[in-house]
């Protein structure tokens, strides 16, 4: 009996294809709205989590005054840190992995007959364990390239890139570049990190941190620290102790704020994970006032169907058709309709879903559990809306549904 009334639910679907695909619009925007502003939070959300842990792997980043990362070193007045800092953080305090200060640079760097702004970073070789750096060619600084202030350099992708990508033969490695007024040997390239939220991580040279002190900055200062700690390690009595650390450092009385600032990139990450999250799931929740849009069309169209098949009721009916079988008849045929523009709704999602995210730059985020949820809701809309129709249709009076002209 069930399967008799779905094929005849089914054939009336058909008959009408035109009118059956205008009514399932509703429901094919709704559910392709939902899925593709879900499918591309996600992504955005796993697009900066990405950007943030390639900052390094549990770090905290101390920089004075109330900057934020990447804004360089602290404001006028705000004393900066020193060497000496960060070798108190290495000696003093437990659970730390590695501490690299810091400091940096926006310059213009010629090589090759051509030019480029970028940033220079003068720094140690715990930079590259604190910001998980690898090399993609030759290596690292040795000691006395660092403690003399030698003139060499190791450079990112995007740098290398635009001075020597476009010239035969020449990969960078082994060339000179000129930064500011003195030339450096580049004896290294970074492995690419990408771009994303977060900028161009390739865009940067990296030199010793003497030899930034002494050839481009003249000061013996920098901007900041960068702790990593220990895999399993505590942050926040890290970073407690990391504070008070510099405040006695600092000579900052009890009753003074602190000038300074640490960042906890992990936290950071949760925190605009969770802000995304809630974007996404607002998003979505606008995307599926449609759906309900979609759903009273469809009980506009059940409604003008019953009335234009009154007569077909009636006969029915007449030779002994139940009311349950009448009514489960016009829900199957809202179900089917509604059902079919979630599956629409779906395929046109995932086409769109994966070119935006290529426009955007971030991964495609499938997620089966939306997906799913979009295509249930749907058949549920069919329900919801559909019964109204189908409840008139099943207590329609025999003898008034065949005299209906």
């Amino acid at each position: 009996m069930l399967y008799s009334v779905f094929m005849l639910a089914l054939r009336s679907v058909r008959r009408n294809l035109l009118r059956s695909f205008l009514t399932i619009l509703g429901i094919v925007i709704g559910v392709s709205a939902v899925i593709t502003m879900v499918t591309l939070g996600n992504g955005a959300t796993q697009a900066i989590e990405t950007q943030i842990t390639s900052l390094g792997t549990n770090l905290l980043m101390v920089m004075p005054g109330q900057r934020v990362p990447g804004g360089g070193g602290g404001g006028g007045g705000v004393p900066q840190f020193t060497e000496a800092d960060a070798e108190a953080i290495r000696s003093q305090i437990g659970g730390v992995a590695a501490v690299a200060p810091q400091g940096r640079l926006s310059v213009t760097v010629v090589a090759n007959g051509r030019n480029w702004a970028t940033t220079v970073y003068g720094s140690t070789n715990e930079w590259f364990e604190t910001g998980n750096w690898k090399l993609a060619s030759g290596r690292i600084f040795d000691p006395d390239e660092q403690q003399g202030g030698a003139a060499v350099c190791i450079i990112g992708e995007t740098v290398r890139r635009e001075l020597y990508g476009g010239t035969a033969g020449l990969t960078g490695l082994g060339e000179a570049l000129r930064v500011k007024q003195f030339s450096c040997d580049v004896i290294g390239i970074l492995a690419s990190k990408g771009q994303g939220g977060m900028g161009d991580q390739d865009d940067a040279v990296v030199v010793p941190l003497h030899t930034l002190q002494r050839r481009v900055t003249g000061s013996r200062k920098v901007s900041t620290l960068l702790v990593s700690m220990q895999d399993g390690s505590d942050s926040a009595p890290l970073k407690a102790s990391l504070r008070q650390l510099m405040r006695e450092r600092r000579k900052l009385a009890e009753a003074d704020d602190d000038n300074f600032n640490i960042f906890d990139t992990q936290q950071l990450a949760e925190t605009l994970s969770g802000t995304m999250g809630v974007l996404t799931s607002l998003l979505g929740a606008v995307a599926a006032v449609s759906l309900l849009v979609g759903g009273i069309g469809i009980m506009n169209i059940m409604l003008v169907s019953v009335t234009e098949r009154t007569r077909e009721i009636g006969l029915r009916l007449a030779v002994g058709a139940l009311e349950n079988e009448v009514l489960l008849q016009f829900l199957i045929e809202a179900v089917v309709l509604s059902a079919l523009g979630g599956l629409v709704g779906i395929v046109i999602a995932t086409v769109a879903s994966y070119a935006l995210s290529g426009v955007m730059g971030v991964p495609y985020a499938f997620d089966p559990s939306i997906n799913l949820l979009a295509l249930l809701f749907s058949a549920a809309i069919g329900v919801v809306f559909g019964y109204f129709p189908a409840r008139r249709a099943a207590r329609m009076d025999p003898i008034e549904a065949l005299r209906h002209e």
